[in-house]
């Protein structure tokens, strides 16, 4: 399971004091961003375009020539590319969701999930099966599909901040390092590393990669990560992402607001 290799991670990180060998360096941010650029549709300039205003929305570009004031125009955006642009940004999670999120919630088929004793809270498929498993704190599966899964594990750790152990880019270096040492995993690779804000100002780490595994085939992995009170809270959400059965748009929606709710429980 793909949470015991957050758990070797963090307690490697106690016996051997890896933090002191972070090469990036503590990162501190204020705001959520995503760490991995993400390439986007290109406009389409032409310096030659005639501007249709019933037609065409453009933007005039313009660029100084060894210090002068002399403009050159490069060209027009229409609205057509300006759209994907958008499309794109919404897409790779660039925008913000202007939907309010107890409509998402239900039009997801998701329902808040708090654990009073742990202290965490996320949003968690309504139809999934809460199951007992050793080793997980709590641990959803779908119905029949077990191997789609999303389980959550704490412990204590003498870590304060996610910062103290190292930056995002460098847990998921370690991350898909140890994916890759398991004798199953035929390949592995990083979609892409997060930071946001979660409650309290505590820094949550999120991940999206995916696995080609002798076990199960292809899996796509959203994971997140934040320590509060002393306690490490991991959040690992697994699904099958085959070649012949990908992903669908409605589950990857379902499983991304699962992972960016995953928070400590607001304190009563």
């Amino acid at each position: 399971m793909a949470l015991q290799i957050w758990f070797t991670l963090f307690s490697h990180y106690h016996n051997h004091n890896l933090c002191k060998h972070d090469r990036y360096g503590p990162t501190l941010m204020s705001s959520p961003r995503t760490l991995f650029s993400v390439s986007l549709p290109k406009a389409s300039l032409s310096s030659t375009q005639q501007h249709n205003p019933d037609s065409t929305h453009y933007l005039n570009l313009n660029i100084n020539n060894n210090n002068t004031h002399k403009a050159t125009q490069l060209g027009f955006l229409r609205k057509r590319n300006l759209n994907l642009v958008i499309l794109a940004l919404f897409s790779n999670g660039f925008l913000p969701n202007m939907t309010t999120k107890p409509i998402l919630a239900e039009e997801l088929q998701l329902q808040r999930y708090i654990d009073p004793k742990e202290g965490f809270t996320l949003l968690r498929p309504s139809s999934w099966i809460k199951v007992d498993k050793a080793g997980a704190t709590v641990l959803f599966e779908e119905a029949n599909k077990g191997s789609n899964n999303v389980g959550v594990v704490v412990n204590p750790v003498r870590l304060t901040s996610l910062g103290e152990f190292g930056t995002p880019q460098f847990v998921a270096e370690k991350l898909i390092q140890a994916e890759r040492r398991k004798e199953s995993t035929n390949d592995a690779e990083v979609i892409s590393v997060a930071e946001r804000s979660g409650q309290g100002g505590s820094q949550v780490y999120e991940f999206e990669y995916k696995v080609d595994s002798t076990r199960g085939g292809m899996k796509r992995i959203f994971s997140a990560v934040f320590v509060a009170s002393k306690k490490l809270y991991l959040l690992n959400i697994t699904h099958s992402d085959k070649p012949d059965s990908p992903l669908d748009v409605h589950t990857r929606m379902m499983l991304e607001q699962v992972l960016h709710s995953f928070d400590a429980a607001p304190q009563t």
